[in-house]
Parts: C-alpha cells; structure tokens; sequence
C-alpha cells in the first residue's frame, strides 16, 4: 500500500451531501478537508465582481492569471478566501449566492478552467500536513485523484436532493427543484457524475440521514486503512 497521506476522493451531484458530509467525515478522521467546488463559484464570483461575461473561455481562463485560492477549517465551518488586488477576501457566504449559483456551471465546463484548478487541488492534496485528506466536488475520483486510496460516489434519489438543497436555502423548494435540475443537466455536459467508475463505491443516502451517511463514509476509509 502506498505511503504518504490517505487520499479519500468523493464525488456526487448537487444536494447529495457532498461538502457536510465530507467535511463531517474529515472531522472525524482527522484528516484535512478540500471543497473543490468552492474554487470553482470563488472563480466564478470573482469574474461576476469584474463584470465579466463568464460565457467568454479567454475572458475567465485570464482571471486565472491572479487567481488565489485557500481554505480553512475551523470547527464545522469551512472559510474560504481569495486573493484580490493583495488582498485576501473572504468570500465564504458570497460564493454560496445564487447568481454564483447560476453561473459556476459555465465556468467549469471551460476546459481550460478545469485543467489549472485540477493543478492547485493536486498542489493541495501534496502538501497536506495531516495523515489523510478528504477531497470532495465532480470529477474527484476519475480526474483529480484518481489513485486515491479511497474512492465514493456519494448519491441520492433526486427527490431528497432537491428537499436537502431546499431544507440549505431561503429560496424554498419551488425554485430549488429546477435549478438543481438545471445544474445537474449542465454538469452532466462536462463530467459524468452519476456513474461509479470502476473501483468507486457508492454509498447511496437516499435512506440515510446525516450522521449514518458520515459514519458510512468513516467505516469505508477506516476499512481500507
């Protein structure tokens, strides 16, 4: 078995639990904590503060130039930054709004924008201090990480996704069903996110609640360990 920290790369679609539960589990085994879809709606937020048409690839691959990106951990939250102008901006409420939410999609489906931030979370990942690392978002387990030691296709019936995302935001399950709709058709364009690779577990939480999906994730790393 290889050495060096444990890599535990989980992937799934919107309103599957992906970011609490990961985190949960990082928590709990002390391991580090990578919320890759946050650099890709901090990209995002940055293109929207410059006024940038984010359907323009050369436009937001240039962002890329002066793109800084870092996460911390305290507790249960997750505080992420980003660098402007020098100076870091917490951006960690500002990423989660919907016109962020509107536009990731666009943003990610750029090539380009894929492969760079790719780059960074490889950089992350290496240069983690703890014994293990917890790295959620799409594409984890085929692309970013796909020698991780542990792998999961973390999912649920559409239905209790769109109540989970819903139960997350004031805007209610009216317009929360179609935009995760919405979102997941886009996302599908880019990555195939519904599908177990081969060697990928699936732990489907449809019938879990929160703290049996976290202890599933725990049981398979520490089985693996």
């Amino acid at each position: 078995m290889s050495s060096g920290p444990i890599v535990v790369a989980i992937d799934g679609p919107a309103g599957s639990g992906k970011s609490s539960v990961s985190k949960a589990a990082a928590v709990a085994l002390g391991f580090a904590f990578l919320d890759t879809g946050a650099a890709y709606r901090s990209l995002t937020w940055l293109g929207l503060e410059r006024g940038l048409d984010l359907t323009d690839a050369a436009a937001v691959v240039g962002l890329l130039r002066s793109f800084h990106y870092s996460t911390e951990v305290h507790g249960a939250a997750t505080v992420v930054r980003v660098e402007v102008d020098g100076r870091a901006v917490d951006v960690t409420d500002a990423i989660r709004e919907p016109r962020v939410t509107a536009a990731v999609s666009d943003v990610a489906r750029i090539p380009e924008v894929r492969v760079a931030l790719n780059e960074v979370f490889r950089r992350l990942i290496a240069a983690t201090d703890r014994p293990g690392i917890v790295v959620e978002g799409r594409d984890i387990t085929t692309v970013v990480a796909p020698d991780a030691r542990v792998r999961i296709l973390l999912t649920a019936a559409e239905d209790v996704r769109i109540a989970r995302r819903s139960a997350e935001l004031s805007s209610g399950a009216a317009s929360t069903g179609p935009q995760l709709r919405e979102r997941d058709r886009r996302d599908a364009q880019v990555v195939d996110f519904l599908t177990a690779a081969p060697g990928v577990t699936t732990i489907d939480s449809t019938e879990l609640d929160f703290g049996q999906t976290v202890q599933a994730v725990v049981d398979l790393v520490r089985s693996t360990s």
